[in-house]
């Protein structure tokens, strides 16, 4: 299937969300349709200008979003603004915490009209699930699960609850890039991500997760999810892991009897 490319301009943002979209990028490589930054000119090299971006990402709150109000759009361009006084032809509007995988899984409605794999970011189950999988191996899963961004008294909770279910092999990971080498080098049985961790991207990481652990049980756990949190960040929650096929969406602090009947499936 023939690769395509989408560039993407970037005005504003904050350090830590530029990082969290250049992981973005840097996941979406291994797809068919893939999504990377777009090089502004420079006096000594023009020739970025010779292919504009196909979507213009602003952060309406720098000083350089001024400019998109007042700047037309060239042809097929797509604008997506972050925050207030958004222009009329912006194409999405969005507010923070921004939901990247959510973004793209926008784009890709629009960039993948022809693409046999269109949809999340990493909802492409029927390539191979791991560069490093033996492709003669065979048996069942290994008993082996990930961590991501969970708090030590939930590890104590989740390793007692996993091994009771046999899964004894359990790898914890704090950041965004030690998940990404956790992934590339092993097959999970089950992984629990931190919804509220504001360290790690963890909807594109459960994405990836998905994408490379077929089989497996993704398990999201978050506040928002909890009686506490308010009506619509509860519905938001739910909805943005029902469109990533999370089923499993456990409130914090974790319960173990709520726990241990998605435990009991592995």
């Amino acid at each position: 299937m023939q690769k395509q490319r989408v560039l993407v301009g970037v005005v504003g943002f904050s350090d830590v969300e530029r990082h969290a979209l250049n992981t973005v990028f840097r996941l979406s490589e291994e797809r068919d349709l893939s999504y990377g930054p777009w090089t502004p000119p420079t006096a000594t090299d023009p020739k970025p200008a010779l292919a504009p971006p196909q979507v213009m990402l602003v952060d309406g709150s720098s000083a350089e979003a001024v400019l998109s109000h007042a700047k037309q759009l060239p042809r097929g361009q797509w604008l997506i603004w972050v925050g207030p006084d958004a222009p009329e032809h912006a194409w999405r509007v969005l507010e923070r915490p921004i939901q990247w995988v959510n973004i793209l899984h926008d784009l890709d409605a629009v960039f993948a009209v022809h693409q046999a794999d269109s949809g999340l970011l990493d909802l492409d189950i029927t390539s191979p699930a791991n560069l490093h999988e033996d492709p003669s191996a065979t048996g069942s899963p290994p008993k082996r699960a990930i961590l991501v961004g969970v708090s030590e008294d939930e590890t104590v909770l989740l390793r007692n609850s996993l091994s009771l279910a046999g899964v004894e092999e359990v790898d914890t990971a704090a950041t965004t890039n030690d998940t990404i080498d956790l992934l590339g080098r092993n097959l999970y049985c089950c992984g629990v991500f931190n919804l509220d961790d504001q360290h790690i991207d963890p909807w594109t990481l459960m994405a990836l997760f998905r994408r490379r652990n077929r089989d497996a049980l993704p398990v999201a756990i978050s506040e928002l999810a909890g009686p506490l949190a308010g009506w619509w960040s509860r519905r938001r929650t739910r909805r943005n892991a029902e469109r990533l096929g999370i089923a499993a969406l456990l409130a914090r602090p974790l319960q173990p009897e709520e726990l241990s009947k998605w435990m009991d499936r592995l």
